[in-house]
């Protein structure tokens, strides 16, 4: 996995891994993004991740539950995260991997406990190269980086989730994103191997009615210096 990150200019500092947690829609990516922003860090969606390889499967024709065939796929597909996007196999998925076809199938992708063993194999790889990072995704402090200095669960309410995401798929009703809110916080959480939770030591923040800067600011402040 290479990437090419807006932030190469900034100055990075000693190893420091920053996880962020949470459901879709809790605010993971926008508050990763402006605090790597603000503390000089590389930031890397994990759940990208899993969606190029939702978007490889669904491209050859592989049913997501195929589980083996997925795994081997996993391994080999070529995941290179630009600027805000993702290059998979060298074809711009960055808008794909957000459609609902790729949506509906990435959780039944993301249980796969062989994907998951590459993936944060991965992460971890992709954070030692980069000296660190703000990682986002739903296993960052649980499992890839327990260690990481500041370890964050992100919340908000399921309305407010369904409304956020609503805007950003605009083709699809919000009773339509909500259901399937829904379906993935069930999958998510109930899956056998690392499961959305809140990891140990992680600082729980509802962003329902919060300002991000605000959230952002705390965080900082949280960091070890």
């Amino acid at each position: 996995m290479s990437d090419a990150n807006a932030n190469d200019h900034v100055p990075v500092r000693p190893f420091t891994v920053i996880a962020i947690d949470g459901p879709a829609g809790s605010g993971k990516s926008t508050v990763g993004r402006r605090l790597a922003a603000l503390l000089g860090l590389h930031y890397l969606d994990t759940g990208a991740m899993y969606r190029g390889v939702t978007f490889a499967a669904l491209r050859r024709g592989i049913d997501p539950i195929d589980a083996d065939v997925v795994a081997r796929l996993a391994r080999q597909v070529e995941l290179t995260l630009t600027d805000g996007g993702l290059v998979v196999d060298g074809t711009d998925a960055t808008i794909e991997i957000r459609g609902p076809e790729v949506t509906r199938a990435v959780s039944i992708v993301a249980a796969n406990p062989e994907v998951r063993v590459e993936m944060v194999r991965r992460q971890r790889e992709w954070a030692k190269t980069h000296g660190g990072g703000v990682l986002e995704g739903r296993d960052i402090g649980s499992v890839v980086f327990p260690d990481a200095a500041l370890k964050v669960y992100l919340t908000a309410s399921p309305e407010v989730r369904a409304s956020r995401r609503s805007k950003e798929v605009t083709d699809l009703s919000y009773e339509t994103v909500a259901a399937d809110l829904a379906r993935r916080d069930a999958l998510d959480q109930g899956r056998d191997v690392s499961p959305l939770e809140v990891a140990d030591g992680a600082v729980l923040v509802d962003t329902t009615h919060r300002d991000i800067e605000d959230i952002v600011a705390e965080l900082v402040a949280l960091v070890p210096s």
